[in-house]
């Protein structure tokens, strides 16, 4: 069975601006989480982004949108030896879609990644800066680790063993 880490991604991954990053130019990556998330993979923990775009469904920004700012997170973070292994994403927001499971704090997403990687619940982790995100994880039998928005990775390292 593998190991995992899943993470969110705005404030987790990516700076927070406090409500949707809607465009590519808003999209910065935080660069103080490189060496702790290549540690963590060099650890042999797969790294899973788990997140929730509910500005598709309210129309601020468009899948292609959404996939430009996917590409380049990936691109920065792999200049820098880290893989994400997969990113799975909720489109739906409960003001414009009826309710979903794929939406944190539902699990729906985490469980998929769970059964398709061969995941250890018990050796796997979600780092996230919301409490949906630790909810989420809880639900999906995974341990929560809950940061501030845009605080760097390594300061929790010592609670991933």
């Amino acid at each position: 069975m593998n190991k995992a880490v899943f993470l969110d991604r705005d404030g987790v991954l990516n700076k927070e601006l406090g409500d949707y990053v809607c465009t590519l130019e808003d999209f910065q990556v935080l660069a103080h989480n490189f060496k702790p998330l290549k540690e963590l993979q060099d650890r042999g923990y797969l790294l899973i982004v788990v997140t929730n775009q509910g500005g598709l469904a309210k129309g601020w920004y468009t899948e292609a949108t959404l996939q430009r700012m996917h590409s380049e997170m990936r691109r920065q973070y792999a200049e820098h030896g880290v893989e994400f292994k997969e990113i799975y994403y909720c489109n739906h927001h409960p003001e414009y879609n009826s309710a979903c499971f794929c939406r944190k704090p539902g699990s729906l997403l985490l469980e998929k990644a769970i059964a398709r990687f061969n995941i250890d619940k018990a050796k796997s982790y979600f780092i996230g800066d919301r409490e949906r995100d630790i909810e989420a994880g809880e639900k999906a039998g995974v341990t929560g680790i809950l940061i501030d928005s845009d605080q760097p990775i390594a300061e929790v390292m010592h609670l991933i063993k």
